[in-house]
C-alpha cells in the first residue's frame, strides 16, 4: 500500500524520498520519479527540513522503526505512522517523541490495492499545526468526491488534549480541503 501512496503522491506533484528493506521495491519508485534511499540515515539525510517520515510498516515493528528513526531526527521533524496502531500505543509513541521535540501524528490508512485509484481513507490524529502543515499530503490521498451524492452530515470532527497539547483527530474521507475546519479546546 505505501508504493501506491507514493504514486499517488508523485502523481499530484509532490516529491517522495523512499526507502524500503527491498532494494528492488525502491527501484522500481525510483524509476517513477521517486527518491530513492539505501538505509533509515541516507532517507533522513535527503529530507528537506522540517522533515516529514511517513511508516507503512506491520504494527509489530513499529516501535523498533522508530527507535532507529528517532535519533537521527530533529526538533521539529515529523513522525507519521500510517498504519492502523492501538491508540494506547499511539499516546506513548507521542509522548516519548515530544520530549525530543519530534512531532508525532497517528494516520490510520486504509485503501489497499483501490488506493491508488479511489484514495485512502485515513483517521488522522496529532497537533493541529502539524495536521494542518501536512493537509497537502492528506488532501492528495484522500478520496476524490466521485459520482456517488454524499450523505449530509456524515463529516465528523473533534478535538482533544493530549500531553497538555492541542492536538486534533478527525476522518478525512471526502478529499475535501481541511481549509474550512476550526479546533475548539474544551477544559
Amino acid at each position: 500500500m505505501g508504493a501506491n501512496m507514493v504514486r499517488r503522491l508523485l502523481k499530484d506533484g509532490h516529491e517522495a524520498v523512499v526507502f524500503d528493506m527491498s532494494s528492488k521495491a525502491v527501484e522500481g519508485l525510483v524509476a517513477e520519479k521517486a527518491i530513492g534511499s539505501s538505509s533509515a540515515a541516507d532517507l533522513i539525510k535527503k529530507l528537506t527540513k522540517p522533515r516529514a517520515v511517513w511508516l507503512m510498516v506491520p504494527a509489530g515493528v513499529v516501535d523498533k522503526t522508530i527507535a532507529e528513526l528517532a535519533p537521527l531526527m530533529e526538533p521539529g521533524d515529523i513522525l507519521i505512522d500510517g498504519g492502523n496502531s492501538y491508540y494506547i500505543d499511539d499516546i506513548r509513541r507521542a509522548k516519548e517523541l515530544a520530549a525530543k521535540e519530534i512531532h508525532y501524528v497517528d494516520v490510520g490508512t486504509s485503501g489497499g490495492v483501490w488506493g491508488l485509484e479511489r484514495g485512502y481513507c485515513m483517521m488522522i490524529g496529532g497537533e493541529v499545526a502539524v495536521v494542518k502543515h501536512l493537509d497537502p499530503i492528506f488532501a492528495t490521498l484522500a478520496p476524490g468526491i466521485g459520482d456517488i451524492p454524499r450523505t449530509p452530515g456524515r463529516s465528523v470532527t473533534c478535538t482533544a488534549v493530549l500531553t497538555g497539547r492541542a492536538t486534533s483527530s478527525r476522518w478525512f474521507t471526502t478529499g475535501l480541503s481541511t481549509e474550512s475546519w476550526l479546533p475548539t479546546l474544551r477544559d
